[in-house]
C-alpha cells in the first residue's frame, strides 16, 4: 500500500453515550453463556475503559451473555496463548498482531470474511490481516512511526529544525553528538521486553534509502543486505551508536520504561515510537504519564543521502483480535468483534485512546488537553507516502529470530559490527 491511508488524527476529548453505544450493538439473545476474552495493555487505563465498556454494552444488547476479558501484558500473554491453543483450550477472542501469522499457519484461528461486518473497518486496514485471499483478525489500533523530541532540550542545544521537521543525515549524527556531549541522553530506547523499537533508527532509514519496493525486497529475501545502500545506512547507524545514541541500559530498558525515561527521568532528546505512545503518555502523571507541562515535539526522521524516498513514512495495524478455532461460540464472538468496531466506538477510541484507528470513524474537532499534539501529529503527516507494515510484519522463521536479535538488539547495543550484521541477517533471510 502506498495511497494515504484514512486514518482519523483528531484530539476531541469526551465520551460518546452509552445509549449511542448500546444502540449500535447488534441485538441478540443468548442463554447463560460466558465469552471468554484475553487482552494485552493492561497497564494502558484508556485501552483497558475501551473494551470493558464494550463487554458491558454487548452484555446488555445480549441477555443471558457474559464477556470476562482476562488483562494481560504482552509476553504473559503470548505465553499462555502458546500453551493454551495447541491444546485446543484457551479463550474465544484472543489479542494478537499482524506479525503472528503462526496462529495463521497452524489453523488456531478462523477465517473472519463471513462472520463479521467488514463495511466498519478500512480496507487498507483489513488488507494487513489478508492472507491467502483470507481475512483473520479485526484491525483496532493503527499507528504511524515517529520521532518524538523534548523541544526545550533541542532549543537548549541551539538547534532549530527546518520548516519541514526533517534534518539531514549528518546533522542528526552531529545531533546526537551534541546531546551526549552536553549530558543527555540522545535516545530513550530499550529493548528488555520487545523485539523490535532497537530497529526503528534502522529501518526508517532503511526504508527512506532503498524506497518502498526495495525495502520490502530486503525483508523478504529478495535483496541482499550486502547492498551497498543497506551497508551504508548501517554504517550511519553504527556511527549513531559510537557517539553514545542509546542509553546504556539499553539491552534491558523495557518499552514502558523507555517513555518514562524520555519525558519524566532521567529525560532524554528523542524517543522514536509508534504513535499508541499515547497509551501510556496521556495518562494522569501519578499513574506514570507525561507531565502536562512536557514540551512533546515531533520530527521527521532524517532524509538518507540518496535517499529513494525521503518522504516515506511507515504506518501499520497494532492491537488486533481474532476468533480461537477450539471456541464453542464463535457466532457470539463474531458478533462481539462487530460490537466493539461500530463507527461509534471507533469515534470514542479516537477521542479516548488518542491513537489512530482501522475502524472507520470520523471525528474532525480538534479540542481538549491533546489538541496540539493531534494538530503537530497531523502536520508530520503532510506529503508523506506510507508504507503499510513494518519489517516484523514480513519476516518469518530465522529471519525474524535475526531481526529481533540483531537489528533490534545486538547491533544498536553496539555488541555487533556492520559486517558482523551482514552476515547475520544474509544467513537467515536472503533467498538469493
Amino acid at each position: 500500500m502506498r495511497e494515504y491511508f484514512a486514518m482519523r488524527f483528531v484530539a476531541a476529548v469526551g465520551l460518546v453515550t452509552l445509549a449511542v453505544l448500546v444502540g449500535a450493538a447488534p441485538k441478540a439473545s443468548a442463554q447463560d453463556v460466558t465469552l471468554e476474552v484475553w487482552s494485552h495493555e493492561a497497564d494502558e487505563p484508556a485501552k483497558v475503559a475501551f473494551r470493558e465498556l464494550a463487554a458491558r454494552n454487548f452484555e446488555k444488547s445480549h441477555p443471558g451473555a457474559k464477556v470476562k476479558i482476562t488483562w494481560y501484558e504482552k509476553n504473559p500473554l503470548f505465553a499462555a496463548l502458546k500453551t493454551a491453543l495447541p491444546a485446543g483450550r484457551g479463550p474465544d477472542v484472543f489479542y494478537l498482531e499482524p506479525d503472528q501469522t503462526e496462529y495463521i499457519t497452524a489453523s488456531y484461528i478462523v477465517p473472519l470474511d463471513d462472520s463479521v461486518n467488514w463495511n466498519q473497518i478500512e480496507p487498507w486496514a483489513r488488507k494487513v490481516w489478508t492472507h491467502n485471499g483470507k481475512t483473520y483478525g479485526i484491525p483496532q489500533e493503527a499507528y504511524t512511526v515517529e520521532l518524538y523530541y523534548n523541544k526545550d532540550m533541542l532549543k537548549t542545544l541551539g538547534i532549530t529544525l527546518p520548516a519541514n521537521a526533517q534534518l539531514t543525515q549528518a546533522q542528526f549524527l552531529d545531533l546526537v553528538k551534541k546531546a551526549r556531549a552536553a549530558g543527555m541522553t540522545p535516545i530513550a530506547q530499550g529493548v528488555g521486553d520487545r523485539p523490535y523499537p532497537g530497529a526503528y533508527i534502522t529501518v526508517e532509514a532503511l526504508l527512506r534509502k532503498l524506497g518502498p519496493d526495495d525495502y520490502q525486497k530486503l525483508f523478504t529475501g529478495k535483496l541482499s543486505f550486502a547492498d551497498p545502500r543497506v551497508v551504508e545506512v548501517l554504517r550511519w547507524v553504527k556511527e549513531l551508536v559510537d557517539a553514545g545514541a542509546y542509553p546504556k541500559n539499553f539491552m534491558t530498558l523495557k518499552l514502558g520504561e523507555s517513555h518514562y525515561y524520555f519525558y519524566s527521568k532521567p529525560g532524554a532528546l528523542m524517543l522514536p515510537m509508534g504513535s499508541f505512545y499515547t497509551g501510556r503518555a496521556f495518562v494522569p502523571e501519578d499513574k506514570g504519564g507525561q507531565p502536562s507541562t512536557f514540551p512533546l515535539g515531533i520530527m521527521q526522521f532524517p532524509a538518507m543521502d540518496r535517499g529513494a524516498c525521503n518522504e516515506c513514512k511507515t504506518s501499520t495495524i497494532g492491537a488486533s483480535f481474532a476468533i480461537n478455532a477450539a471456541s464453542k461460540q464463535k457466532k457470539l464472538a463474531a458478533e462481539f468483534l462487530d460490537a466493539m468496531s461500530t463507527p461509534e466506538m471507533g469515534k470514542m477510541w479516537i477521542e479516548t485512546v488518542y491513537l489512530q484507528t482501522g475502524i472507520k470513524a470520523d471525528v474532525k474537532n480538534f479540542t481538549g488537553p491533546h489538541a496540539a499534539y493531534f494538530t503537530e501529529l497531523m502536520e508530520r503527516q503532510k506529503g508523506q507516502k506510507y508504507f503499510i507494515g513494518q519489517p516484523r510484519d514480513m519476516v518469518t522463521g530465522g529471519c525474524k529470530d535475526a531481526f529481533a536479535q540483531v537489528l533490534n538488539s545486538g547491533f544498536p547495543g553496539g555488541l555487533l559490527s556492520v559486517d558482523q550484521t551482514v552476515e547475520a541477517m544474509n544467513k537467515a533471510c536472503y533467498k538469493g
